[in-house]
């Protein structure tokens, strides 16, 4: 890549990858919220929220990551399989999306009952702060990463 090119790309990768920790933090908080509340009418809307939060932000902000750390280790010196902390981090970063995406069945089930239901609590918000508590310590995994880039080529470095 020309440098341009490159700095474009880490910026969409940083961009989208902030975006992700970001929203993840969001939906822990909005968990939180509805775990501490008493009030019926602020976790039903929990439980609302969550799914638009996780379709709309968090899936594309997750799959823009990917991608971006896609082309920026297969256009920069970094290379895919190079490093152990670009391998380490993609392997990371693939498994959370996969969760993820398995993971927004659970959040559109949640919202269906409670689009159905009066405001009762339906004892997902636990099922999201596990997740979201996951994911947060991953992603700032994968941060801690990218900041300290630890030493070590792999087998197939070139």
């Amino acid at each position: 890549m020309t440098p341009g090119q490159r700095k474009f790309a880490l910026t969409a990768h940083v961009t989208s990858s902030a975006g992700w920790l970001g929203a993840v933090v969001v939906f822990l908080a909005l968990t939180i919220a509805g775990l501490s509340s008493q009030d019926a009418e602020i976790v039903h809307a929990v439980y609302l929220v969550a799914e638009p939060v996780t379709w709309f932000v968090i899936v594309p902000l997750a799959l823009a990551s990917l991608l971006t750390g896609l082309v920026q280790a297969l256009g920069t010196r970094w290379g895919l399989f190079r490093h152990y902390w670009v391998l380490f981090k993609l392997l990371l970063t693939v498994f959370a999306t996969v969760v993820l995406l398995q993971y927004t069945q659970t959040v559109s089930y949640y919202a269906a009952v409670a689009a159905g239901a009066d405001g009762a609590n339906l004892g997902g918000l636990w099922s999201y702060l596990l997740h979201s508590g996951g994911a947060l310590l991953l992603l700032l995994v994968t941060t801690t990463l990218s900041v300290y880039k630890p030493q070590g080529l792999t087998p197939w470095a070139a």
